[in-house]
Formats: C-alpha cells, structure tokens, sequence
C-alpha cells in the first residue's frame, strides 16, 4: 500500500458520509418543546455492531437493552435516540419502553425488533412518554434520508446541554476500496470517563468481522473517550455503538494486518476529534484544556497522570481564571497514583500564544506571569509534563471550570 492510500482524508459529514447509511431528526415532544428531540440511525443493509457502555453499576434501561442485542451478535439495521428523559432508575417499565420502542421501530421501517438499538439521554427517574416516542418513531421512518443535512438534523436532536452539535467524516483506502468512516455524539455535563460517558454513534461502510470490530472499538477507546473528564460524573447512560455494513466492497477484514490497521486509524481519528468536541463543549466551558504526559515510565502511569491533571477541580479553575497556578498541576500528578520524582519533572503551558517552561529541578523558573496569562487566555489550552523516567506518553482532555457550570446543573431538572 503505498503511503497516500494510508492517509486518512477528512470530509463533510457525520452518521449519513459512509454509503448506504440514513438518519433523521425530528421534533416529538418528548421533553423538550419546539426542537429537534429524537434521532434514527438507520441501514438498510444489516450491520455488525460494536458496542461499549458505561461500567456505573446503576445501567440505564437502554444500555441492558444495548448490551444483549451488541452480545448476542444479531445483525443491526437501526438506533432510535431520544433526549431530554434518560430511561434511568426506571425499574421493568423503563426496560419494556425499549422493547416497545424497537417493535414501533420494527413496523415503521419494516425490519426485525432485535436489530433495533436504542439510546436515551437527559433526565434520570422519568419515565419515558410512550405515545410520544412511538409517533416519533413514525416520524423518524418518514424523514429518514442519506444526506448531509439528515445526518446533521440527527446530532441536533441528540443534544441536551451541549451548546453545538459533534459530527465528524474520515475516508481511507483499503483492498483498493475508499471506506467511510462517521460519527455524532453528544455530551456536555456528567462527563467522566470510564467508558464511556456519553453517546456516541458511529457508522461506517467497512466490510469488517464482528470480532475484529469489538476488539477496534474497545481497545480504541482506552486512548480517546476514555481520556476525556467534564466534571468527574460517570452516567448511566454511557453508550458508544459502531455499526458497519460493508458497502465499501473492500475484501472482508477477517484477520490482523494492514487493512485492520487502516480501518483503526480512520476509527481513531473519529472517536478524538469527537471526543475532543465533548471535553471542549464542557457544561459553562471557556476552554478546551489538555494535558499531555511525556516520557513517563509506562503507558498506564502517563494515561493516570493526564486523567488526574484534566480531573483536577482546582487545575480546571485555575484555567478559568488563565492563573499559571501551577502548583495545582503538580498536586494532580502526584495523587494520580504513579510514581516518580518530582525533583525531575518539568512542567510547560503550550496554546496558540506559545509555549512556556513553569517548573522545573524541583521549583517554579522564571517566568512572566503576564506572558502566562496571555498563553492561558486562549481557547485551547495545554500542559505538557514531562516526567523523565522512560518513553511512555498519554494525553487528556478536560475544559475550565467556571460559575456557569454550577448554575447549569443547579436548575437541569425545571
């Protein structure tokens, strides 16, 4: 292969860029009045899919639903959406909503109830308005269609908090054949990763095993959704599936190599940039905050350092406030539960002003504090630690922590 067949090219688009796929989003009153409240992500091919969800013990109704249809290796066809009620905390009743959910689904686009996926997002304890879901549901087979704008009407309708819809399209070249890869997600607040903390779905026409695209799917996001943090709050929720239905006409990836290879770095561009919308678009957010960890002793130490700086509530405000607290940082790292020497550590402040040393031999260097404050004031911040112990390296992403983001989440629920 030679190496512009390996590059991965971005292109408009979300849910609908990969062939064969359509999507819709439509107004159903489900909580919300006068917006876009309801999603379908639909193929009429049958798809293998892929899935994770979040590891909270307490499982909203969807994601059991989720879990059984993604284990049991059924093909897929559909995932119908919902925001505004999450469908948690809402004992059998909540679990028979999906079930009624999927078959309205089944009637409406003429396929089978278990190949329907479901998801839902917003407020926990209510119960879900089953008349409003199944006339959504009529709506959404009516409006499906595979164009751009139909993909962007389903990220909208995706949205609780978030300010701005998460979409995003790479193409690869694999067996000859161009593969699509797209995806929208949405999530602002009760964000913390651990697998995940959101919804994310991603389409893709890759002619792929069901193995093969779980084991992409799990072990990628160890280093992208997993890597994010809002606010520390791990949902119910959490759902990410990945569906693919082989349209692309690529020889089917049945085995490692350089195909699966392709396939998973097109699957990676798409689960960080859509990652990195979520962390930037952190409820009452200024600032995308990263932290990147280098030359740390190994690959789990640098991935608990970055999280523990990005997590830092103090770290966070400091950002907000554009204060080269940097002692703030130097705290995370050492409560992350790596070891090493601080006395070796150097700290930088990196963004679009430029790049600063702050702390390095044990002690802060001299710096300018207004230079700083210039570097923080940016819409996108980093701090790169530089751990100086072997070769390992991680990166996080987090935003500020501002007075928004309490006057968000004191009134969610009115």
């Amino acid at each position: 292969m030679t190496e512009d067949a390996k590059m991965v090219n971005w292109i408009a688009g979300g849910v609908t860029a990969a062939a064969g796929f359509m999507a819709a989003g439509v107004a159903a009153g489900v909580k919300y009045e006068g917006r876009k409240d309801m999603a379908l992500v639909y193929s009429e091919a049958p798809c293998v899919a892929a899935g994770v969800f979040t590891s909270n013990v307490v499982k909203a109704a969807p994601v059991l639903w989720d879990q059984e249809v993604v284990d049991s290796g059924r093909d897929v066809h559909a995932v119908i959406v919902n925001s505004g009620i999450a469908n948690a905390c809402t004992g059998k009743q909540g679990f028979a909503c999906c079930r009624e959910t999927a078959a309205a689904a089944a009637e409406a686009l003429g396929i089978c109830e278990d190949s329907v996926l479901v998801a839902s997002t917003g407020v926990i304890g209510m119960q879900i308005p089953m008349d409003k879901i199944k006339a959504g549901v009529g709506l959404l087979a009516g409006a499906k269609a595979d164009s751009l704008q139909a993909g962007a009407d389903a990220a909208h309708a995706i949205m609780t908090t978030d300010t701005v819809s998460k979409e995003a399209a790479v193409t690869v070249e694999i067996g000859g054949q161009t593969v699509t890869v797209g995806g929208m997600c949405k999530g602002s607040g009760m964000i913390h990763p651990n697998m995940c903390t959101m919804l994310a779905f991603v389409t893709t026409d890759v002619r792929i095993t069901k193995e093969l695209l779980q084991e992409a799917v799990r072990r990628d996001v160890q280093d992208t959704f997993n890597m994010i943090s809002v606010d520390g709050d791990t949902s119910t929720n959490d759902t990410l599936l990945v569906l693919a239905n082989g349209q692309a006409g690529n020889p089917l990836i049945a085995e490692k190599g350089e195909d699966y290879d392709t396939f998973c770095r097109a699957l990676h561009e798409i689960h960080q940039t859509l990652a990195k919308k979520i962390a930037g678009d952190g409820e009452g957010a200024t600032a995308l905050f990263e932290a990147k960890v280098i030359h740390a002793a190994n690959r789990e130490d640098a991935r608990l350092l970055a999280r523990s700086v990005i997590c830092s509530s103090l770290t966070k405000a400091a950002i907000f406030g554009h204060d080269a607290n940097w002692g703030r940082i130097l705290c995370a790292l050492g409560y992350s539960g790596a070891v090493f020497d601080p006395e070796k550590v150097e700290l930088h402040f990196e963004s679009r002003a430029g790049k600063m040393l702050i702390y390095r031999d044990g002690q802060a260097v001299d710096y300018s504090e207004a230079e700083a404050t210039k570097l923080l004031s940016e819409p996108e911040v980093t701090v790169i630690a530089d751990m100086k112990m072997g070769e390992a390296t991680a990166t996080a992403w987090g935003c500020d922590l501002s007075y928004d983001y309490v006057k968000i989440n004191a009134d969610y629920r009115s």
